[in-house]
């Protein structure tokens, strides 16, 4: 009986341990549009994929970092331009930003849903 607890306890402790390890920028969000962006852990990064709204299923950035920093790529689902990109978590906000050249920049906020 003692075992089982104590194996029950160990299970329940990495569970959770897996859950707050998990990177802020992961989940899904609210566009400055409306849609819903899902950013999801892919092939070492963090990838964009629009799933509501009139660009659902467009994949739109590829972001890299840790620790609620992150920098990329971001892709404008109305025209299909790439641009520098960035992202920073701050709670349930995710300042997305996107750059040509690095000077000529636009940002967002999304909220996390």
């Amino acid at each position: 009986m003692l075992r089982t607890l104590l194996i029950t306890a160990t299970l329940a402790f990495g569970i959770a341990g897996a859950a707050t390890a998990a990177e802020p920028i992961v989940g899904n969000w609210k566009t400055a549009s409306g849609a819903t962006a899902e950013i999801a852990p892919c092939g070492g990064a963090f990838c964009v994929t629009l799933k509501t709204g009139k660009h659902a299923g467009k994949r739109i950035g590829n972001l890299a970092g840790t620790g609620g920093f992150y920098s990329g790529e971001i892709t404008d689902p109305d025209n299909d331009k790439t641009y520098s990109g960035s992202g920073a978590v701050n709670g349930n906000s995710l300042k997305m930003k996107g750059c040509v050249l690095k000077v000529l920049c636009k940002s967002q906020t999304w909220t996390r849903l």
